[in-house]
């Protein structure tokens, strides 16, 4: 094999972020790969200060110059870098383009109450008409009101809007950009008008000046500045605007063949949905909960956000805390032990939003719904497992319903299919296959479309046939039923949509 392109991807995500490198190799037919390995690992922490949950910003900037360094290092030159993120997050910029504070946390109590509140003002058909986005507490819109409402003196200081992944960038850089898919996070970007929604920041008090034009995914944003490299010690390269929000990464990753596909990104959040070329902005699909989130190479994902494995993340934590260390492979087979269907949540009850007290939170839940209390780690792991399968089930038949589309199996790509029970619980669920892989399906959307931006991947397509050469697909088929339909009947009764 021969090498060609060398990239470099930052993949950030809730708990962790990661630098890996990208090389395309051919061999002597010309067929080529695409090879990943991981160079640098480092924790993302949530920080609780006062009243306030943060992102450390500074410390994700420290980490990623960390893994530039020991890319060079290691006798990798990349051409160019790209990162990607959590979506909704951001930092604000003042007249000299200095940090104004770290930057918010998804989680942080701020938002509360403030989806009804903006409702009220705006009201909930417009304001899904003019996003396409779900209603979460946690988007852009709901913290910067609360900002707003808190009177908080940066609102009035900050010269400059950038959410996570071009803060890192312009850090990096100093190149101030606004990626596409991530402006589709906001609640802020109207999809009918592929504009800011200025008016409705006016109606709110949110300062529209903030913001800059969107760029597309591909995008060359520009080279590392003068003083990372003297810093580094390390030759320039060129950054470059990825799908920045992870999930439109990892999407961008599906091996899917011709024609409509449903995927699954599972990790810490569950994205269930399918790709389209334009929005889907209906009632129906308002009162279904769907997000239209923009993707790459011109496409729109039509999706829903589920609380996913953050449910079982959290309840490993608290455990650790406990002195119980046990480790998720460990969890997962005391789960395949405990008896099926004994109890079931739905994972996207508000009160599992929160850190802390998850696994009584989940007991909680049972009791109030009159059903078994799970007591031991594997009966409560099960029954998160099984209660995300019949929520993917249910997100699935309601996007078919929304597009009139039927989906012979599910793409499931992320750090989540490493769970193999849940992957099987998923198609026994569906009663449909699931396809598995690839695992890091960000990092390597991040990496195609630094291909694309170099011109070794011509489109979508192409680089989707990449990853289709590159890398193994794991196939779960269905099982006999075994009582799943049963309790998906149980499930539906817990009432949301």
């Amino acid at each position: 094999m021969t090498t060609g392109t060398t990239v470099l991807a930052f993949d950030m995500g809730a708990s962790s972020g990661r630098a890996l490198i990208g090389r395309l190799l051919s061999d002597s037919d010309g067929q080529r790969k695409l090879e990943v390995t991981e160079i640098h690992r480092f924790p993302n922490l949530a920080i609780q200060v006062g009243n306030h949950l943060h992102w450390d910003i500074l410390r994700l900037l420290h980490e990623m110059k960390k893994g530039i360094r020991l890319a060079f290092q290691s006798g990798y030159e990349p051409s160019t870098f790209g990162i990607d993120t959590w979506g909704v997050d951001f930092g604000l910029l003042d007249a000299n383009g200095e940090l104004l504070g770290n930057p918010y946390h998804y989680r942080d109590s701020h938002t509360e109450g403030l989806i009804e509140e903006v409702s009220g003002l705006i009201g909930q058909e417009t304001l899904f008409l003019q996003s396409g986005l779900q209603f979460m507490p946690f988007n852009t819109l709901y913290q910067l009101y609360a900002m707003k409402k808190a009177a908080s003196p940066k609102l009035d200081i900050a010269q400059t809007f950038l959410l996570t992944p071009d803060l890192l960038t312009y850090l990096l850089t100093g190149v101030k950009s606004c990626e596409f898919t991530m402006a589709t996070t906001t609640q802020l970007y109207h999809p009918g008008t592929q504009a800011w929604n200025t008016e409705l920041m006016d109606k709110l008090g949110i300062p529209s000046r903030l913001f800059l034009e969107p760029i597309q995914p591909g995008t060359i944003v520009g080279p590392l500045s003068p003083g990372v490299t003297a810093e580094l010690g390390i030759p320039s390269m060129q950054a470059v605007a990825v799908g920045t929000h992870d999930t439109e990464s990892a999407i961008a990753a599906v091996p899917a063949g011709d024609g409509p596909f449903a995927f699954l990104v599972c990790g810490t959040w569950s994205l269930l949905g399918t790709e389209m070329s334009q929005p889907l902005l209906s009632e129906e699909a308002m009162k279904l909960e769907f997000s239209n989130e923009g993707g790459v190479g011109g496409t729109y994902q039509l999706l829903k956000n589920i609380m996913g494995l953050w449910l079982l993340q959290e309840c490993k934590r608290e455990w650790d805390e406990q002195g119980k260390e046990i480790s998720f492979p460990e969890l997962v087979r005391l789960a395949e032990q405990a008896a099926p269907f004994r109890s079931l949540v739905h994972p996207d009850d508000p009160r599992f939003f929160s850190p802390g007290g998850m696994a009584d939170k989940i007991r909680g839940f049972c009791e109030e719904t009159n059903q078994p209390i799970p007591q031991s780690e594997g009966e409560i792991v099960r029954c998160i497992l099984e209660s995300l399968a019949l929520r993917y089930r249910q997100a699935l038949e309601q996007a078919e319903q929304l597009t009139a589309r039927h989906y012979g199996g599910l793409h499931m790509v992320g750090g989540g299919i490493q769970n193999q029970l849940l992957c099987r619980f998923t198609a026994n669920a569906l009663g449909k296959p699931v396809w598995a892989g690839p695992i890091e399906a960000s990092a390597i959307g991040n990496m195609l479309m630094q291909l694309v931006a170099l011109g070794d991947c011509k489109d979508l397509r192409e680089a989707r046939n990449l990853v289709a050469a590159s890398f193994p697909i794991d196939v779960y088929e269905p099982s006999a039923d075994a009582g799943w339909s049963t309790a998906y009947g149980t499930f539906l009764h817990f009432g949301r949509v």
